[in-house]
Formats: C-alpha cells, sequence, structure tokens
C-alpha cells in the first residue's frame, strides 16, 4: 500500500505491518501503541497459542513422558500441560523450533528439525493471512480504532507473493532498518545468547553444507547446536535484509532503528511516518 501523505492523515482506521529482525523495537512500538487505542497483533503470539499450539504441547509432553513419574501423571490424567505463551514470552515457540545437531547437546535430527521448520511456515503463512480479518475483528469486536501487526522476523521468508498482496492490500508495510551500530548489537546479542531460528529450507541445506565442510564435519549429529546457530545468524541476518527492502521498496516505507529509538508516543510515531511518505514518495 502506497499512499499519499494526505491519503494517510484521512486514513480513520489505520492498519500497520512491521518488518525487521527480532530486536529492532517492533514489539516495544506495538506496547507502546496498545495503550492508545491500537490493537496488537503479535504474529508469533498467534502461531504459538493457535496453529502450532498442539505441536508444542505434544514435543513437552514427549519429553515429559521420558520421566517415570510425570508419565504416570499424565496416563492417569493426574496432571496436565498448557503453554503459558504471551506476547512477551515465546519461549514455547522457540523451544519447539529447537536447534540442529547432536542430540546430546539437546540438538535435532536434520528430518526432525526440517519437520518442524515447515510446520512453522505453514503456521506463518496462515497467521498472516488471518490479518485482515482481526482487523476487523479488532474494530468491531474490541472497539481499537488502529491496527498493528507486529510480524515475525521471518515473515520476508515465506516466499508467497499472494500473502503479501494481501497483507498490502489491507496495511501499511513499514520496514524498521537496523543501522550498522544495531546490525552489530544484534549479531554480538545472537552470539552470547543463541537461539531457535526459522531458515528457509534452500538457505539452511546451502549453510549446513558449507558449516560442515568448515568445521570439518562428517554428520549432522556431531554439529554443536549453539555453535551452528552462532555460526549461521551473521549469514541469515545479511540474507533478510534485501528481502525486507524489497518488500518496502514495492508496498510500503522504511524507517531506521536510529529514527525509532526517538519515537516515545503515538504522536512521535504518526508524525515519523508522514515525514517518511513524503521523502520516499
Amino acid at each position: 500500500m502506497k499512499l499519499t501523505v494526505e491519503q494517510f492523515r484521512d486514513w480513520g482506521h489505520k492498519s500497520i505491518t512491521l518488518l525487521g529482525m527480532s530486536g529492532v523495537g517492533k514489539t516495544r512500538l506495538s506496547n507502546m501503541l496498545r495503550s492508545r487505542d491500537w490493537f496488537h497483533y503479535s504474529g508469533d503470539y498467534r502461531i504459538g497459542t493457535h496453529y502450532l499450539d498442539e505441536a508444542i504441547l505434544d514435543n513437552i509432553k514427549q519429553q515429559a513422558m521420558q520421566v517415570p513419574f510425570l508419565r504416570d501423571l499424565l496416563r492417569s490424567d493426574s496432571i496436565y500441560i498448557r503453554n503459558n505463551i504471551t506476547v512477551d514470552n515465546l519461549n514455547p515457540v522457540s523451544s519447539f523450533l529447537g536447534k540442529l545437531g547432536n542430540p546430546e547437546q539437546g540438538g535435532l535430527a536434520i528430518d526432525e528439525f526440517k519437520r518442524r521448520q515447515a510446520l512453522h511456515h505453514q503456521a506463518e503463512i496462515a497467521t498472516m493471512r488471518d490479518v485482515p480479518d482481526f482487523i476487523q475483528k479488532a474494530r468491531q469486536l474490541y472497539g481499537y480504532k488502529h491496527f498493528i501487526n507486529d510480524a515475525g522476523g521471518s515473515v520476508c521468508e515465506l516466499d508467497d507473493e499472494s500473502v503479501l498482496e494481501l497483507l498490502a492490500e489491507h496495511t501499511l508495510f513499514v520496514y524498521i532498518c537496523a543501522t550498522e551500530d544495531d546490525e552489530h548489537r544484534l549479531i554480538k546479542r545472537a552470539e552470547q545468547a543463541p537461539k531457535p531460528l526459522y531458515y528457509r529450507e534452500a538457505f539452511l541445506s546451502e549453510q549446513l553444507d558449507i558449516y560442515l565442510q568448515e568445521r570439518g564435519l562428517s554428520y549432522v549429529a556431531l554439529v554443536d547446536p549453539d555453535d551452528f546457530v552462532r555460526w549461521i545468524f551473521p549469514r541469515l541476518f545479511n540474507s533478510r535484509l534485501p528481502r525486507y527492502q524489497a518488500i518496502a521498496d514495492q508496498y510500503g516505507y522504511t524507517i531506521s532503528t536510529e529514527q525509532l529509538a526517538k519515537v516515545n508516543s503515538e504522536a512521535d510515531f504518526i508524525q515519523l511516518l508522514e515525514l517518511t511518505i513524503v521523502e520516499q514518495q
């Protein structure tokens, strides 16, 4: 969706889709706007609580069943397990995705890892297709005037043009582009605390072959899960940047993390978008 600044100002029920890597400020902004009559639609929250809820619980139960004490309680329906996912705590989604590598270090076999990656991919597509319905729900059911789609960092890797077209029809894409300093910060953070990630299958296969060759490993089962995440994250980061930018160039606009850091209110955000629209016409 491309708008003139006049059209944006006259847009009575604004709907925004935020793009960018985890850590650029999407959720911070969304949480701030939520108190100012904006419905916060978290893509990762929707994935975890709806489309992957059963798969996540099955994974947890599988782990619990390996403990005799818990197995007996589960089989007798004496206890139950449920997700406690919140917008600010998406750990169950991450734990389901898992890390590739040595099972003795908590890693997953390649087939199981790819199965979970595929489930996440399908769930993210479905979650983004739900956006138009939630825009209506936000307004008609919950009484919110505006809508913000806090999309996951992997939304640029869906490789489904129809999803992007649907989002562009109903929302304004805003890509939060990390400055060079913030790029270094995000990469450093990933190195210090490597977390499970989603990868396009072609990208994963290509990079895994390079990693195995560089490390002199013959099998995925020999891979140190954390070492692989640390190694691949900068490559994933750099592979996503042109994808975000291409979406913004075609359907929306780009702001920087430096600009966003100065946004402390809804008025600041609206003013920033108005200036950006004028500059990037």
